[in-house]
């Protein structure tokens, strides 16, 4: 049982706005504070604020009255996450009467109550991400008598749940009431009588209402009295599209992405709809098997990315087409998921070209494909086809942020540092690195969420692993030979191939990122001290590496070529990192 969605400060009701004169130590003057707005679903709560606070005392605040804990916590101001909690409010640009959007990750267990058509009541602590079966399933192994599966019918406000539907969705509050309805065969019983025998035919009665006139019922499907009327079961839905975005016909899908795919589109065929994620912010889907009893894979939509059109989390959209993070577009998501995919080259090198081989990493496989259902978030409820990123589902103990990291193995904190620098990645924290268990029992790490890799520029490069203590202690001679054995000219080649002509802002940073990682490598550095030059201590504060890449363009003439300017900014890194 996870402890994510539990405060731990009792929750006030009063409204954001704190007397001045119950808290004076807060300092709440009017010529120093601002009005701000918080939004939370279809709510807008007033709150004052100091531009002297930083964020992460406004999300204590937030926590304090809302209940809401401060890591579930994710602040969107005009387009842009406040992510450094140790920023202040002015360093984001926050103004009076700005908006802040706040998108929460919930608590993983939903309590529910079941009611029998007997009268019992039975009570349910679910994870969220669960769906009914799975619920029947529980009833079955608490309740004898209910071992049938298939005779398990489920209402909720009259309405009858297919086994596949989300508890997140059904259960939006803790009020919500599920009705369990047998459904039983008529059973034909013997007795010995004698040397004969004497059949009874027993059928229970149904708590059903309906109408007999004519036709039977075929004509009359099945309806049963609950809180409300019952809408007659529906077909699965089958009316749907996926499949793979090739753009180079010289490309052939390796056969781990081709199993992914047809795991998918089986589920999608046997009527499993996706189940959207409550996490996040934007468009997240777990795709099920054709059992429906696990997901296969996890598919981002780029229209429901954050600051999307489509985006699921009421957040705005962008003026100016820009990420939350900077150097970053909406709409290329999922080329940035697929490209670490691509990019996280295995211990052999780049021969893997996108196949079946584990890259060092340990990205899962990724695709770029086209699909249309129903159950994504479509614009005025009519389906379009999407594009979007088609990650592999792999089951996991968790994420980094449950637990300490002094237990993480060395070697998987420093693959993920690999990966992290050689990215430039702007969005790595602890909950987006998954924790699994290799055959031995053994730790293993594996990185998910790379749609803020391969900026425009280096200004929110943020790595979490940098405060661990593993991030201090030297690559491994095996580590150092794969990072001497990356290229990034093949790289941006490689990509391109594939079907993403990066940006020359993008393709810049992927030059730069290995240029540093190599050269540091070789000089024996840590990730800590490698790290530590491509990330801000604070928002105002341009890292290392912005700053050797102003002094490298100051040193050039306009014009200059590419290949000039990182000539330039090789030497200007030699000398720095000849002086660390």
């Amino acid at each position: 049982m996870s402890s994510a969605g539990l405060a731990v400060v009792p929750v006030r009701n009063e409204p954001l706005i704190p007397p001045d004169h119950l808290y004076p130590d807060w300092g709440l003057c009017e010529n120093e504070s601002i009005w701000i707005y918080l939004a939370l679903s279809e709510s807008m709560v007033p709150m004052r604020v100091l531009e002297s606070d930083s964020i992460e005392s406004l999300k204590l605040r937030i926590q304090t009255y809302k209940g809401f804990v401060v890591k579930n916590q994710k602040l969107v101001c005009e387009g842009r996450e406040l992510a450094r909690s140790n920023s202040l409010v002015r360093d984001y640009g926050v103004n009076d009467g700005n908006v802040l959007h706040l998108v929460l990750r919930l608590s993983d267990l939903q309590v529910i109550n079941v009611k029998t058509t007997a009268g019992k009541e039975l009570t349910f602590h679910v994870e969220r991400g669960r769906d009914v079966g799975y619920v029947k399933k529980q009833i079955a192994k608490r309740e004898k008598g209910f071992s049938d599966l298939d005779e398990h019918e489920v209402v909720c406000d009259g309405e009858r749940l297919e086994d596949q539907r989300l508890i997140d969705d059904v259960c939006k509050n803790n009020n919500a009431v599920l009705h369990l309805l047998v459904r039983k065969s008529a059973k034909v019983r013997a007795k010995p009588v004698a040397k004969n025998f004497e059949l009874s035919v027993v059928a229970p009665e149904l708590k059903r209402k309906q109408d007999c006139d004519v036709g039977g019922e075929e004509n009359h499907p099945r309806r049963y009295e609950a809180d409300k009327v019952v809408e007659p079961r529906k077909l699965p839905d089958r009316d749907f599209v996926l499949e793979p975005v090739i753009v180079n016909p010289e490309f052939e899908l390796p056969s781990v992405i081709v199993d992914m795919i047809n795991s998918t589109y089986a589920g999608l065929y046997s009527g499993k709809i996706p189940i959207r994620s409550v996490e996040g912010t934007g468009g997240v889907y777990f795709m099920q098997d054709s059992t429906g009893q696990k997901s296969v894979s996890v598919f981002k939509p780029i229209d429901e990315e954050p600051l999307a059109v489509n985006n699921p989390r009421q957040l705005p959209v962008s003026s100016d087409g820009e990420g939350l993070k900077k150097g970053t577009r909406v709409g290329e998501g999922a080329f940035r998921e697929v490209a670490a995919y691509i990019l996280d080259h295995s211990k052999k090198g780049r021969s893997r070209l996108y196949g079946d081989e584990k890259g060092f990493a340990g990205v899962l496989p990724t695709a770029l494909i086209k699909c249309l259902h129903a159950g994504f978030n479509n614009p005025d409820g009519l389906p379009t086809v999407k594009i979007g990123s088609l990650q592999m589902f792999v089951k996991n103990d968790g994420s980094c942020e449950d637990i300490g990291p002094g237990s993480f193995p060395v070697e998987q904190v420093h693959k993920i540092s690999v990966l992290d620098i050689r990215l430039a990645n702007a969005d790595r924290h602890a909950g987006n690195i998954l924790l699994t268990k290799d055959e031995e029992g053994q730790t293993v790490l594996i990185p998910i969420d790379h749609g803020y890799c391969l900026p425009e520029s280096f200004e929110d490069c943020t790595f979490e692993w940098l405060y661990w203590p593993q991030a201090r202690k030297s690559y491994s001679p095996e580590t150092i030979d794969y990072i001497k054995s990356l290229d990034a000219e093949e790289d941006i080649a490689l990509l391109k191939f594939l079907g993403w002509n990066m940006s020359q802002k993008c393709a810049r940073t992927l030059r730069i990122s290995t240029m540093l990682l190599k050269k540091g490598a070789k000089r024996g550095l840590t990730p800590f001290a490698i790290g530590s030059i491509m990330c801000r201590e604070n928002l105002k504060e341009e890292s290392v590496i912005e700053q050797m890449v102003q002094e490298a363009q100051d040193s050039v003439l306009p014009g200059t070529s590419e290949a000039a300017f990182l000539e330039t900014l090789s030497q200007i890194m030699d000398c720095h990192l000849d002086g660390l």
